[in-house]
């Protein structure tokens, strides 16, 4: 929607998915966890460790208040090319383990069905 962005825009852009990442260090939960342990727990082998950043839904500030998107719809937008903030495309490697974040009101409850169905299409 943004037809050329600015420094501005990107520096927003690049402070959410930083406040999101270490949104578990600031706040109490019972799924908190530390950084360390999603890079040591998830791939026990060093050498691979690329984690891939993925920020969706990208909408405007403005859309922001007006869209309401089911933690299904959430979470496979997480795995489209557009939504990664590197260039690859994360249909076309294999994952040996992904961690997803979610802020907000969310349930575990469907974030399990939606990892479920996730599973079930194995486009990933």
């Amino acid at each position: 929607e943004i037809t050329r962005p600015t420094y501005t825009n990107l520096n927003r852009l690049i402070a959410q998915i930083i406040s999101s990442i270490t949104a578990s260090l600031r706040f109490e939960g019972a799924l908190n966890v530390d950084l360390n342990e999603f890079q040591t727990n998830l791939v026990p082998y060093p050498r691979i460790h690329y984690p891939l950043a993925t920020y969706a839904p990208l909408v405007s500030a403005e859309r922001a208040y007006h869209e309401r998107l089911a933690v299904e719809e959430i979470t496979r937008c997480c795995f489209e090319p557009n939504n990664q903030m590197v260039k690859c495309d994360p249909r076309k490697g294999k994952y040996m383990a992904v961690c997803l974040l979610y802020r907000g009101d969310v349930v575990p409850k469907d974030v399990n069905a939606a990892i479920g169905q996730l599973k079930q299409t194995k486009s990933i």
